[in-house]
């Protein structure tokens, strides 16, 4: 069986992996917080020929040597950590990060990331996730709260209509060696892994902590025409490896006929 044919599938096979890593970025270009993905490839191993180097039947050694690829094979789908465009929207529960760091939220006793601010009040006052999941350290807003205010550097006040402060806290947020490491859960979650390194806590506005913005939201860092044109790429690279594929069959095709 000709190489070219198996190296064409695995060049369609890597196109397709290509092609749903962009899709999923243009499904998401208005999740908050979400963070667009790019899909890396690398060759596999060659069939080696002729080695470099090596005497020719003159004594002289070969300049180059002959190898011939196997194909590609998809490496790693890298997220990207860069900062998305703020949308004001007034809420004072809505809370974006101007810089590096990950809200902390308990899903089931369990410690996950985030990036979106879009947070809530549960049916006790907590802050909590759009999911329910509540914002580390927990805060609960008293009934009789007329406003929530939350400054640059994370102390969040729950004050009522004279302006007295009724509860005070500290927001903490969190950041990691490396972010692109975080297992993506969905729902805008993460949690850390081996290759994120352990989370590091601190204080919003310090050094490689971003500070808070009340009232804005972080959207998507996804950029549509990028995302469109790599699927013009994506689509076309799908094609050729398709029409190897198919100059493949037409050649074995015509050395069975050779017998005829």
């Amino acid at each position: 069986m000709m190489r070219s044919l198996w190296t064409a599938a695995t060049g369609m096979v890597a196109q397709q992996t290509h092609i749903d890593v962009l899709s999923n970025n243009l499904a998401n270009v208005n999740t908050t917080g979400f963070k667009k993905s790019r899909a890396e490839f690398e060759d596999l191993m060659y069939q080696t020929m002729n080695i470099a180097g090596a005497l020719n039947e003159g004594g002289n050694r070969m300049p180059t040597g002959i190898q011939v690829g196997m194909g590609v094979r998809p490496v790693t789908v890298h997220k990207f950590f860069s900062q998305g465009a703020f949308q004001n929207t007034g809420n004072p529960l809505d809370i974006s990060i101007e810089g590096q760091g990950f809200f902390k939220l308990n899903q089931n006793g369990n410690d996950v990331y985030t990036r979106a601010g879009n947070f809530k009040l549960d049916n006790n006052g907590r802050i909590v996730s759009a999911n329910g999941y509540p914002l580390q350290p927990e805060f609960t807003v008293p009934a009789n709260t007329a406003n929530i205010v939350i400054t640059e550097r994370g102390h969040i006040a729950a004050m009522d209509k004279a302006g007295t402060e009724l509860a005070g806290a500290d927001l903490t947020i969190y950041n990691f060696v490396n972010p692109a490491g975080l297992n993506a859960q969905g729902r805008n979650l993460y949690t850390e892994t081996d290759a994120s390194g352990a989370a590091t806590q601190g204080t919003p506005g310090d050094t490689n902590f971003g500070s808070l913005a009340q009232g804005f939201l972080e959207g998507s860092n996804v950029e549509m025409v990028d995302e469109m044109v790599g699927l013009i790429i994506g689509q076309r690279a799908y094609e050729v490896n398709s029409k190897a594929m198919t100059t493949s069959d037409s050649m074995l095709q015509t050395a069975i006929n050779v017998k005829r």
